[in-house]
């Protein structure tokens, strides 16, 4: 079904929910809380993460950068866009500035909803600018 053929496009009740999804997981990166956006990352191996440095493919692969890192830089949200394709297909997109840095950042995330949930399948970050 093409998306002018009946899928309901940023249906204001789906996006409502992919945007408390994504506030989540923002409160749980900034608190460093790895149960919480554990959580909310589809557990499988199809998952995948591409950092500002790192290339992760699959749910152990990103746990085990986040075990590691200890903690994620924190940062300001400055634009966020949230799209909607049906009932269970989102995508996020966030602008950003981190602490220390003059440069921006992006994100941008895929989100699928399970039986258990909105779950972040695909993720992307990027920075321009000085860094500390």
């Amino acid at each position: 079904m093409s998306a002018g053929q009946g899928m309901a496009l940023n249906d204001p009740a789906v996006v409502a929910q992919v945007r408390a999804a994504f506030d989540a997981y923002e409160r749980a990166l900034m608190a460093d809380d790895l149960a919480a956006l554990d959580a909310l990352f589809h557990a499988a191996p199809s998952t995948v993460r591409y950092g500002v440095g790192e290339v992760l493919y699959g749910i152990e692969a990103i746990r085990a950068f986040r075990i590691g890192r200890g903690g994620s830089p924190q940062r300001t949200l400055a634009r966020v866009e949230i799209a909607t394709f049906g009932r269970d297909f989102a995508t996020a997109n966030a602008e950003f500035f981190r602490e220390g840095s003059t440069g921006r950042g992006r994100q941008s995330q895929s989100w699928v909803r399970f039986a258990d949930g909105w779950k972040v399948v695909a993720a992307h970050i990027s920075l321009e600018g000085r860094h500390a």
